[in-house]
């Protein structure tokens, strides 16, 4: 039961697709990992959710509220992502539905969680 391809009269004879665990491979399609058969696709038709980032106090670092500060003067739009952020002693002080997350690239005013930009 070898791999052989069969010859057929007139006919060169064509290689034989390889096997893999699954099986044969289909000639018509490639082979494609779960993820992209399962989450690929145009990344302009999925939306993203807002990238939170929360500062907290590290040894030998700037104050977080400093460190914020200065993420927020270097920050970009990415794109259709939104990116916001919060120090650690904000969020534990005054929780996720007051007004302690900074939205990157809209000013100093801070926003309760659900005033966040939706996914886009």
């Amino acid at each position: 039961m070898g791999q052989t391809p069969a010859l057929h009269s007139g006919h060169s004879a064509s290689p034989v697709p390889p096997r893999t665990a699954a099986g044969w491979l289909s000639a018509a399609r490639a082979p494609s990992s779960h993820w992209q058969e399962t989450y690929a696709g145009s990344s302009l038709e999925r939306p993203f959710l807002p990238l939170l980032f929360v500062f907290a106090p590290a040894p030998r670092r700037a104050a977080t509220e400093t460190r914020e500060a200065a993420f927020h003067d270097r920050a970009r739009p990415i794109g259709r992502i939104a990116v916001a952020t919060t120090t650690l002693s904000q969020l534990t002080e005054h929780g996720t539905k007051r007004p302690v997350w900074r939205v990157a690239g809209q000013g100093e005013n801070r926003r309760p969680m659900a005033a966040l930009p939706a996914p886009r």
